[in-house]
């Protein structure tokens, strides 16, 4: 198991063997990191399987399309997210909602970079699929969708067993530069599509069997998920 940083958003890739499953996909500016990390740990992008997608916001779907036009690469997420994915629903920040909030150097240098990686350009996904079967899917990694809806409404986060881990979107992340907390938190309000949601879903997450948490934002956390959430509640949420 390794993980990709992109612009500001992680990406986790599994491997058996020769086989690679890809969670999430970064900024459309992110598929050239994918292929330099696949291929320097000896790989090809056709070594990826699938790619599974936590949630259809712009820094997560970014390189579905590149990966599947050049690769045949095929994407999954939840059923509920498909609508989002192939643009069908919006559920998301607007540029209006960054510039209210360009008031200090961190996010300010944050906006220019994801502008740069392609954030405000349109990018839907319509060869977007519904995970094929329930519970662990049969792709490198035995990956074990986790519907936690609030972020957005089709939000999965994703157990990996054999790796004690549980990669968990952007449901709980441990930094992001346009957020002044330290440590397990979730995102400023005007991410999510419903912060209260997002707090419910952490009732999900906090059973899971998993030591190491991967964000999709921030560094990994070693101390559980369970420590994790229980960070998270206790830190203040910004609007």
């Amino acid at each position: 198991m390794f993980t990709i940083r992109g612009t500001d958003v992680n990406m986790v890739l599994l491997r058996d063997g020769r086989d690679l499953t890809l969670i999430d996909a970064g900024w459309l500016g992110d598929a050239g990191v994918i292929e330099r990390v696949v291929r320097e740990l000896g790989h090809r992008p056709e070594d990826i399987v699938a790619v599974l997608l936590t949630h259809a916001h712009l820094d997560h779907v970014g390189a579905l399309n590149h990966l599947h036009r050049r690769y045949g690469i095929p994407a999954y997420t939840s059923a509920v997210e498909v609508r989002h994915a192939r643009g069908e629903c919006h559920e998301s920040a607007t540029p209006l909602d960054v510039i209210k909030r360009l008031n200090d150097r961190a996010t300010i240098g944050w906006a220019a970079r994801i502008t740069a990686a392609g954030g405000l350009r349109k990018n839907t996904v319509a060869h977007i699929q519904p995970f094929p079967t329930e519970g662990a899917l049969d792709f490198p990694g035995n990956p074990v969708p986790i519907a936690c809806p609030g972020h957005t409404s089709g939000h999965s986060a994703f157990h990996l067993p054999a790796a004690g881990a549980i990669a968990t979107g952007d449901t709980l992340v441990t930094a992001h530069p346009t957020s002044k907390a330290v440590g397990p938190q979730l995102l400023p309000s005007f991410f999510n599509h419903s912060t209260p949601a997002t707090l419910a879903a952490l009732t999900t997450l906090e059973s899971v069997p998993a030591e190491l948490v991967l964000p999709g934002h921030g560094l990994p956390f070693r101390g559980g998920i369970a420590e994790a959430v229980a960070r998270a509640r206790t830190t203040p949420i910004q609007p």
